[in-house]
């Protein structure tokens, strides 16, 4: 029983993380798309971001306490940082947001938050699925994501071109082009999800 109980905490533990990233993620968009109250996005997004450490925490102090795991330790801890990244970087894009106190939706980042927030669900189905064990059903999710981090990609340039075409205020140009940039990594670590998932398919 109690090695079931382990087995279980972890997983149960990856479940809140992700259901706490897909939160995340519907603030972050709808933040984006009206940018009414910057300050008060970045302060809830702030208090999840701080929720996803205490499941990190909980997670790796659990690594030190188990002998078996349900995955390789490596994995766990892995994914477990991978996904960390993801809400820090939302965390960091709605800090720059307030900081820059933009206060006028932007077509582009407007694109960027449906990106990760179609992202996250990916991430949720798929760390699901791994959950249930289901790990050949993993890999359409994966895929999924490779395919919405190009978008993102393509996106970035086009952001940037448009940009640096369109505006001489080098001040807006300055503090677009970071946000532009944060966004982007924000789907490189969606990326890194999908690519640690596969990583616990093949070794499984």
């Amino acid at each position: 029983m109690f090695l079931k109980r382990r087995h279980d905490f972890f997983f149960e533990n990856f479940l809140h993380i992700v259901k706490n990233i897909k939160e995340a993620a519907r603030l972050f968009r709808e933040n984006v798309e009206l940018l009414k109250d910057t300050e008060a996005c970045a302060e809830k997004i702030k208090l999840l971001e701080d929720r996803g450490d205490e499941y990190t925490h909980a997670i790796f102090k659990a690594l030190n306490q188990t002998f078996i795991t349900p995955l390789e330790r490596e994995d766990i801890m892995l994914l477990t940082v991978k996904l960390d990244d993801v809400l820090d970087g939302m965390e960091a894009c709605a800090d720059l947001l307030d900081i820059y106190r933009i206060k006028e939706p932007d077509p582009y980042m407007c694109l960027f938050a449906r990106i990760v927030e179609n992202c996250t669900e990916e991430i949720y189905t798929a760390v699901q699925l791994l959950v249930d064990k289901k790990l050949d059903d993993i890999r359409r999710h994966t895929y999924r994501i490779n395919d919405l981090e190009k978008e993102a990609d393509q996106l970035y340039r086009e952001s940037l071109q448009v940009l640096f075409a369109e505006n001489d205020d080098l001040k807006k140009i300055i503090q677009f082009k970071e946000i532009y940039a944060t966004m982007e990594s924000i789907l490189d670590c969606c990326e890194d999800v999908a690519n640690t998932l596969e990583g616990i398919i093949m070794r499984s």
